[in-house]
C-alpha cells in the first residue's frame, strides 16, 4: 500500500464501540488526510439508561467531535444480532459503496455476543463485497486487510500486531466517548470506571512503545512494512 490517502471503514456493533476502541486512531488517521467511515450495525437499544432518540443524539455529537467522513447505521437488532445472509449483505453493500482499503472490526474474543457476531458479519461481508453475479448494490470491492480493535467485555489481553501512538489524540478520544452519557457517564461512578479503563489501557499499551498513550490492533494475517522508517 502506498503512502497516498487511503479509505478506512470501522465497524461496531453499537454506537460508542468504535469511539472507545479506536477513537484516538480515527482522529490520527483523519489528521493524516485519510478518509474514515463508521458503520454501526445496531442502534444499541434497549439499554437501561438510553432510548433510540438519546442514542442518536449522542452518536451525532460523537461523530461531529471525531469529524469522520461518513457514518451509517444498518438498523439490525441490538441484543439479537446474528451472522446471517441479511446482515452480511447489508454490510457488504456499505463496503461496495465506501470501497475501503482497510476494515476495522471488534477483536474476536469477547463476552458480548453482539461483538462476536459483528466480527463474523464483517469478515463475511468483506468476502461478499467482491462477488459478481449478485443482487448486491454497487460494484465489487475487496478490502485489502482487516484489523481488529480492543474494547472487550471479557477483560482479555490482546497481543497486538502493532500499537498506534495516540498521545496527541487521547483526550479527543475521551471527549468523543463521553458523548455517550447514557452508556458511559450516566453517573459519576460509571464515568470514573470507564474513564479509568480507557486511561489505564491507553497508558499500558503506550508504555510498550515508549509513548504516553497507545491503541493496540490485532491481525489474523501477518503485517508487513514497506519502509523501516515506519517503526517508532
Amino acid at each position: 500500500m502506498s503512502k497516498s490517502k487511503i479509505t478506512i471503514l470501522a465497524v461496531g456493533s453499537h454506537p460508542d464501540d468504535v469511539e472507545a476502541g479506536m477513537g484516538g486512531s480515527i482522529i490520527k488517521f483523519l489528521k493524516l488526510g485519510h478518509e474514515v467511515h463508521i458503520v454501526d450495525i445496531t442502534d444499541g437499544e434497549p439499554t437501561p439508561h438510553g432510548t433510540p432518540e438519546i442514542r442518536s443524539e449522542e452518536c451525532n455529537k460523537a461523530t461531529a467531535l471525531l469529524g469522520v467522513t461518513g457514518r451509517t447505521n444498518l438498523g439490525l437488532p441490538n441484543r439479537y444480532l446474528f451472522d446471517d445472509i441479511e446482515s452480511r449483505n447489508k454490510l457488504a453493500e456499505v463496503v461496495r459503496k465506501v470501497r475501503p482499503h482497510i476494515m476495522f472490526l471488534p477483536y474476536w474474543e469477547d463476552a458480548h455476543p453482539d461483538h462476536i457476531q459483528a466480527t463474523q458479519i464483517g469478515e463475511a461481508a468483506r468476502f461478499y463485497a467482491k462477488l459478481t453475479k449478485t443482487d448486491l448494490a454497487g460494484e465489487p470491492w475487496y478490502p485489502g486487510r482487516i484489523l481488529y480493535y480492543l474494547w472487550s467485555h471479557q477483560k482479555v489481553h490482546l497481543s497486538p500486531a502493532f500499537i498506534v501512538d495516540i498521545s496527541d489524540e487521547f483526550e479527543g478520544k475521551v471527549e468523543a466517548a463521553k458523548s455517550y452519557k447514557s452508556q458511559y457517564a450516566y453517573d459519576e461512578e460509571k464515568w470514573q470506571s470507564v474513564n479509568g479503563a480507557m486511561r489505564s489501557c491507553g497508558q499500558y499499551f503506550g508504555s510498550l512503545i515508549g509513548t504516553r498513550y497507545g491503541e493496540p490492533f490485532a491481525s489474523r494475517e501477518e503485517v508487513g512494512l514497506r519502509d523501516i522508517r515506519d517503526l517508532i
